[in-house]
């Protein structure tokens, strides 16, 4: 009879660690990179749009080479914060995490 006790004891206790770990890595990252981000200038959001294209309309906006608008692009989409990248007509653009 103990010995039954013990086994069935041992397989709650086995089952119940493994929903513990299988669960944990599921609700750690809420980050999901897709490659989309947001381009804001002032008010005015775009959504959703490629990496690249926000990083070569930002970069056209403010007059500068496209590669480190699309680190800084990137870099958002895992979930940094980005700076003002410039100011046009006095409203900065920004890429925000969509």
């Amino acid at each position: 009879m103990r010995k039954n006790v013990r086994r069935s004891a041992l397989a709650m206790v086995t089952g119940a660690a493994l929903v513990g770990t299988l669960a944990v890595p599921a609700s750690a990252d809420t980050n999901v990179q897709d490659g989309l981000i947001n381009l804001a200038v002032g008010r005015i959001t775009l959504t959703d749009i490629n990496v690249g294209v926000a990083a070569q309309v930002a970069a056209a906006l403010c007059g500068v080479d496209v590669g480190p608008i699309a680190v800084i692009g990137f870099a958002v989409d895992a979930g940094r914060p980005a700076p003002v990248l410039c100011k046009v007509v006095n409203q900065p653009v920004r890429l925000v995490q969509n």
